[in-house]
């Protein structure tokens, strides 16, 4: 059954309310990006902005998880929510005062950044504690990229849609908004048993390091995400970019683009919630890489609306695949008082990884051109699975023990 993991309530109300702020969140995004290639034409400003978005979480979340396992994760998560909101509300008043720019663009982005580091590994954390049952745990994190990806594949054409009929500042209000319904949602729930970790900060942030970093295992999936995250994940920094100067269109072609990566994501999440077994989790991760690898040749090589579409839908398709079933395992194999610290790695890994990968995208785009960007990371990301070609096929991997 699809959505099975509904059936706890306290689940049921985190689903609904992280889907409509999830839909403001990718709403603002689309907006800010246009607005800000629109303001400044500057590749490089895309990168720098989407690197300090993601980037605080390789250095803070890993920090932040320690604390996660000690805290009562619903209050933060609230508090957390309310700090997203003043956000949202200071980018929607510097955009309605014309007072944006370079400047404070990098100042948001930093706070949104540090914001984010926070608040995922929280909320990755939160869900298991949500979930009474641990065979429910893989449909209930499924679910959860369902949100984000469905919201991928509908926010973008409705920021499109906002932003021909209207302005970026109504994006940015909308977005603000809805991070209430997620507030509200934490404050309706009720009897959470949740597990924390006891002992000097030190101490705890060290035992999470030792879990994830001693076992070969935990190890080889983290090189896996940082290395499919830091160049298939390039796209987003790019993606405005491939629109408005070889496609030459306007907000509605980047929100079209961005909605078919969405529609891959979502297709993958709604696969995954209703797969009963993991039987195969390896074999689907290593394949999803090659789609991503395939889906950088097309975007690279071609310079068609219809090829876009089907690059960005593999990517989609992809990038989600991997990340979400490496997130079940980590998840199903780990200790529930160590959950927040190996999430947290996790989550660090994963999206820090991203935000290096968009840097470093907008300065080979800004020296050279997006062209050449895709066609580095294009590279990379097949010297990478060829190597684990031999290793793969040998069946020497295998699920993550402690």
């Amino acid at each position: 059954m699809l959505f099975r993991s509904l059936i706890f309530p306290n689940f049921r109300h985190y689903f609904i309310g992280h889907t409509l702020s999830t839909l403001g969140t990718w709403i603002q995004q689309v907006a800010l990006a246009w607005l800000v290639y629109k303001l400044t034409h500057s590749a490089a400003l895309l990168g720098l902005s989407s690197f300090l978005a993601l980037f605080p979480q390789l250095v803070v979340s890993p920090l932040v998880g320690a604390v996660i396992d000690t805290l009562n994760k619903r209050v933060a998560l609230i508090v957390v929510q309310a700090l997203f909101l003043i956000q949202a509300l200071l980018l929607a008043y510097l955009t309605y005062f014309n007072l944006l720019n370079a400047s404070s663009i990098i100042v948001l982005a930093l706070f949104l950044g540090l914001l984010t580091a926070i608040d995922t590994p929280l909320r990755q954390s939160f869900i298991s504690e949500l979930i009474q049952d641990r065979q429910y745990i893989g449909n209930a994190l499924a679910l959860n990229a369902m949100i984000f990806n469905s919201c991928r594949f509908i926010g973008p054409p409705i920021a499109g849609f906002l932003l021909a009929i209207s302005n970026p500042f109504t994006c940015f209000v909308l977005n603000a908004a809805s991070y209430l319904f997620l507030m509200l949602a934490l404050l309706l729930m009720r009897n959470i048993h949740a597990t924390q970790a006891t002992g000097k900060l030190k101490q705890v942030f060290q035992q999470g390091y030792s879990f994830i970093f001693k076992n070969q295992d935990y190890k080889r999936m983290m090189i896996g995400i940082a290395c499919l995250n830091f160049t298939a994940s390039s796209y987003v920094a790019l993606l405005p970019i491939l629109s408005k100067d070889y496609l030459h269109g306007d907000a509605k072609v980047l929100g079209y683009l961005w909605g078919m990566a969405g529609i891959g994501s979502l297709l993958s999440s709604l696969l995954l919630a209703g797969s009963q077994n993991d039987d195969n989790i390896h074999q689907r991760i290593f394949y999803s890489k090659f789609l991503c690898a395939l889906g950088l040749i097309f975007l690279s090589a071609l310079n068609l609306f219809s090829g876009y579409l089907l690059a960005l839908f593999l990517l989609g398709f992809g990038i989600s695949t991997a990340n979400v079933s490496t997130n079940i395992l980590i998840q199903k194999n780990t200790p529930a008082e160590l959950r927040g610290r190996s999430v947290s790695i996790y989550t660090a890994i994963r999206f820090g990884f991203d935000a290096l990968g968009g840097l470093i995208a907008g300065a080979i785009a800004s020296v050279y051109s997006a062209k050449w960007a895709l066609m580095f990371f294009t590279v990379l990301l097949c010297l990478y699975l060829l190597h684990q070609l031999p290793q793969h096929f040998s069946g020497k991997i295998k699920d993550p023990t402690y």
